[in-house]
């Protein structure tokens, strides 16, 4: 597997559910905040705003980018408010942190959710100064993953050469894109259900999958 990554010299990490485990069980947190500001912002009832959450992620990858093509929404306050949640759950992780940190190249956190929030996560799992940069979706343009212009955006802001870099993510359908782009592309989550062209490589384990890149 070393070799599959021997070029790589920019490394692009999602956020949620792939620099800390599912078990955290963060997004639960969040969920029940957007369901409340599609309620308030729609005016419509808790099962209604559940529907329309969970089917503005499926057609446009976020339900906040749903609310803004829709309805308008102003981003900035939905995403202050939604992130507005506990870390408690969250442990220091010094073995990822040694990980990442002797990846050859640049490493950089890209989420759908906002840098303020992520960088949060990042201290809580004590990954600070690990990292060159952190991108949320509002460095995207409100653009989110997985369309190719939100990735088109951060990758150019940030300098990312495409044919040189590795994706971990743990959402399926955020890994084509950088498939295309000519990445590596390795999928975090705990179950492969199947395979696809965009995935070359799965793991449940992040800490151990880039160690076993460091060491052969």
């Amino acid at each position: 597997m070393k070799q599959n990554f021997a070029h790589v010299r920019h490394w692009v990490f999602d956020l949620d559910n792939t620099l800390y485990p599912p078990s955290a069980r963060l997004f639960d947190q969040i969920e029940v905040l957007m369901t409340d500001y599609v309620m308030e912002s729609l005016k419509v009832q808790r099962d209604e705003a559940d529907h329309l959450r969970t089917h503005y992620w499926q057609k446009y990858g976020t339900t906040l980018s749903g609310l803004m093509r829709e309805h308008n929404v102003d981003p900035t306050p939905y995403l202050t408010y939604v992130h507005e949640i506990s870390l408690e759950n969250l442990n220091k992780d010094p073995k990822l942190a040694r990980a990442i940190n002797a990846l050859p190249g640049r490493k950089i956190v890209y989420t759908n959710g906002s840098a303020p929030y992520a960088n949060r996560v990042i201290s809580a799992r004590d990954l600070d100064g690990v990292f060159d940069a952190v991108y949320g979706v509002e460095h995207a343009g409100f653009h989110p993953k997985p369309d190719r212009l939100a990735f088109q955006t951060v990758f150019s802001t940030d300098g990312t050469e495409t044919e040189k870099a590795a994706m971990f993510e743990d959402d399926r359908r955020n890994l084509a894109v950088p498939h295309e782009m000519g990445m590596q592309c390795v999928l975090i989550a705990p179950t492969h259900l199947k395979s696809a062209p965009h995935i070359h490589h799965h793991t449940d384990d992040l800490t151990g999958f880039l160690e076993n890149i460091l060491n052969g």
